[in-house]
């Protein structure tokens, strides 16, 4: 009898990934492979050397940087060597991906929530400076700002207290969690000043979304890819640009990067924490349980996630703001007890 992928993976031995012959050079994984989030990257590749530190016998996990969104597609393409155990994310899991995952065999995925984080957005030292809202923000980036034309090619166009200088956004592909994050944190809520897209969202949702949430492609935003070291290099060479990335990546160049508060409020560490800024998110992992056993150190290296995650962890020190403490606490039972997601609380 042909052994299935799915009963395969419910051993509790690599060897099963093995006989199931999931990995194409034959035989088990004996690393962990995680995809995903380009603003989790750092996080979780910090978390895997540490883990290896602590395991000098066990490779490094493999951290792959795909986007959110990309990420989690490959995470939910089945169970097996050739499929990735982990996928980091920058916003949560869809209920369309989580019923994808289903339809393809992953049926028991665990969801943490490791820290959170802000979308940033920045200028060079001493470039252009502008204190800005979601209101400006959605109307200079919006295909079509309240269903009109776009007509802004300067800041001042959009708000005549701003410099009159063109508009020039580097930021993350449509594929990323940050993006996803852009639009409904930061875009949504500007749309959403106007009473008539506020009847919009009421009386026509997918409307509403591709008002509200279609970026301009002319040239005044431009895609970056899923790197936010790029978006770095470009607007520390050219004071006019803006960038939008995660909040630990203007932290980590704080000496050439200067950040441009959103309604009055800078975005740090306390404000992100407190919530206090516009642009704060929760950010995620999420693994197979199936591959907790089949693949060495899964389980271990979910264990450094929860030692590194605090406020005086590690992680912090690299731009990670810590979840509130029950928040934390929850997340580390989840850990412990493998708790896994429902359908139900992604509704």
């Amino acid at each position: 009898m042909r052994i299935s992928k799915l009963s395969c993976l419910a051993a509790i031995s690599a060897l099963a990934l093995s006989a199931c012959g999931e990995n194409p050079g034959g035989g088990a994984r004996d690393s962990i492979r995680a995809v995903g989030s380009s603003t989790v990257f750092p996080f979780a590749k910090a978390v895997a050397e540490s883990y290896a530190r602590s395991n000098p016998g066990s490779k490094s996990p493999l951290i792959e940087s795909t986007g959110s969104g990309g990420g989690i597609k490959l995470f939910c393409s089945g169970v097996g060597a050739d499929t990735p155990d982990m996928t980091n994310a920058s916003r949560r899991m869809k209920l369309s991906e989580f019923e994808s995952c289903a339809a393809n065999g992953v049926t028991d995925i665990v969801e943490l929530q490791v820290g959170l984080d802000g979308i940033a957005f920045a200028s060079a030292k001493g470039g252009i400076m502008m204190n800005l809202s979601p209101k400006i923000i959605y109307e200079a980036l919006a295909a079509h700002p309240y269903g009109g034309e776009q007509t802004s090619k300067t800041w001042a166009d959009v708000d005549s207290s701003l410099p009159a200088e063109p508009i020039l956004v580097y930021g993350p592909p449509s594929t990323s969690g940050t993006r996803d994050a852009l639009k409904e944190l930061i875009l949504e809520a500007g749309c959403k000043t106007s009473d008539e897209m506020k009847a919009l969202k009421e009386s026509d949702e997918d409307k509403f979304k591709a008002v509200c949430t279609e970026v301009r492609s002319d040239g005044g935003y431009v895609d970056q890819g899923e790197q936010d070291n790029l978006i770095v290099q470009k607007i520390a060479a050219n004071p006019k640009a803006v960038g939008v990335f995660g909040y630990s990546y203007l932290e980590e160049n704080e000496d050439k990067l200067q950040d441009l508060p959103i309604n009055g409020v800078p975005a740090t560490y306390e404000n992100i924490s407190s919530f206090a800024y516009p642009g704060a998110r929760p950010l995620f992992v999420y693994v197979k349980k199936a591959h907790m056993q089949a693949i060495p150190g899964l389980d271990g290296y979910l264990a450094e996630w929860a030692k590194s995650w605090g406020k005086d962890g590690p992680l912090a020190k690299i731009g990670l703001v810590a979840s509130p403490d029950d928040v934390q606490a929850a997340n580390a039972e989840k850990v412990k007890n493998l708790t896994t997601l429902t359908a139900d609380e992604l509704k």
